[in-house]
């Protein structure tokens, strides 16, 4: 697409924690005309560039066939306690993910951006972070001309439920993250709403290929600005 041409997104997990946020920022974004935001309930709320899709994500890709964007966000996630087992966590954070991005690629989407976790790693003994390097290393395999993976680590902000462990988190974050620094920088709590930001900077960045972002990446992708849309 013409640079400065308004851009149609495709967001997943926009009624989540850095979804929300996500789908507040494109609809402000002059370079964004429109936003399918695509979830299992309805959103409930309304706005002149805003169509909200209603989908089994077992199901996406036929039922979004012939939809077209330039751009996808996919911020679907979910934990361990949240969905009751091993097995339901894999089928939202591989299954659902990838299905998603298989249904941007068919959308045309020339660029990809997800939100995975800092120590991904297939290789991982921990559960939470193989099951985040396997994604990671399913989604290089489709074939986006871009594909950009945001690897935060604690994601501060308010919740609509509260997780004690994250609560914890966002009060201790601000004490520790000034002593993590060097290789440790990665592992500093950081705000949400830069994370979501951080996404939608991503896609003015003009970079191709695969790359993935830690915590001072993020925190400069999330000050890209957008470029005047052509009238």
């Amino acid at each position: 697409m013409a640079e400065g041409e308004q851009k149609i997104a495709l967001l997943a997990g926009a009624s989540g924690f850095v979804g929300t946020l996500a789908l507040d920022i494109l609809l402000d974004s002059p370079d964004v005309g429109r936003v399918f935001a695509v979830t299992r309930r309805p959103l409930g709320r309304e706005h002149p560039r805003l169509a909200n899709r209603i989908v089994q994500f077992e199901q996406i890709e036929s039922q979004l066939k012939g939809l077209t964007c330039h751009i996808a966000l996919c911020c679907l996630g979910t934990t361990i306690r949240q969905a009751g087992s091993e097995q339901a966590f894999r089928q939202v954070d591989i299954d659902a993910v990838l299905a998603f991005a298989r249904t941007a690629k068919a959308a045309q989407a020339q660029r990809l951006v997800v939100v995975s976790s800092v120590g991904a790693d297939p290789k991982s003994k921990n559960f939470y972070l193989r099951t985040k390097g396997e994604m990671e290393q399913a989604l290089t395999g489709i074939g986006f001309p871009s594909l950009d993976i945001l690897q935060p680590s604690v994601l501060l902000g308010w919740r609509r439920e509260i997780r004690p462990v994250e609560l914890a988190a966002s009060v201790v974050a601000p004490l520790v993250n000034p002593f993590l620094i060097g290789k440790r920088e990665p592992y500093r709590g950081i705000p949400a709403r830069t994370v979501a930001a951080a996404m939608v900077g991503v896609t003015r960045s003009g970079r191709r290929g695969a790359h993935r972002y830690t915590y001072s990446a993020i925190q400069a992708l999330s000050r890209i600005k957008p470029v005047r849309p052509v009238k």
